[in-house]
This record gives structure tokens, sequence and C-alpha cells, in this order.
């Protein structure tokens, strides 16, 4: 796979400041297997490869606080574990009930290896990348 394959990067906003952060390698992810990245006092961030990229969503269910990362990923979608809350890991939407309210998607880029996030806020990347 190309690295375009392996990157997603939602629209830039000027107002936007931050970097992208190493959360991951990519060899250590497994399809459709998320995991919990936290960083410095940030609210946590659930990463995930899937066949259509890896992608980075906040990992607390807008539905009623619970981890995503402890839920089910198939076809670019996560499932909460606690009221099967679903989200579309592209746009961070809410696909049903319980869950009315989206999640929050953040920018992700691989380099050589690397899987990095973006810490400028949810929604925002970089130009520069």
């Amino acid at each position: 796979m190309t690295l375009s394959e392996y990157t997603t990067r939602p629209e830039t906003s000027a107002d936007d400041f931050g970097a992208f952060v190493a959360v991951a390698a990519l060899d250590d992810l497994v399809v459709d297997t998320p995991i919990r990245v936290e960083l410095d006092g940030r609210p946590p961030i659930m990463v995930v490869l899937t066949e259509d990229g890896v992608f980075a969503v906040d990992d607390t269910c807008s539905h009623q606080d619970t981890s995503l990362s402890a839920g089910w990923v198939e076809d670019c979608a996560v499932e909460c574990p606690l009221h099967e809350a679903c989200f579309d890991l592209r746009t961070g939407a809410a696909m049903g009930p319980p869950a009315t309210q989206p999640i929050a998607t953040h920018a992700v880029q691989v380099v050589d290896g690397l899987v990095s996030v973006w810490t400028g806020g949810a929604d925002a990347a970089s130009d520069a990348a």
C-alpha cells in the first residue's frame, strides 16, 4: 500500500495550531483493532487501521462517556460497547440511536512507518504535513 492510502486529513482551519505527534508504528496496528492514545492532558483518542486507511477519533462515546476503543470496528465504523451506538470513522457522524451527537475526528498521517495524529484540535490538519 502507498502512503496516501494510509493518510486521512480533515479540512484545515486557519485558527488551528499544533503538530502531528507519533502515536504508533503502522506495523503494530491490526486491521479493525482500535488502540487508545492519551496525549498530554488531552481527551483520549482512538486510532484504528481499517481497509480504508488509518483513522483517529475521540475515544469517548457522545452518548454515554464510554471508551470507544473497547468497542468493535467494521466497515469503517466503530460500535460503542455499552449501548451499541455507531460512529462513522471518516466523519465522526453518529449513525443511529442511541447516539445523536457526532464524535470529533482527528487528522492522521503515516510517514516512514509511524502513525501520527494532529494535536491542533479536532477536524484540523496542517498544510505543511
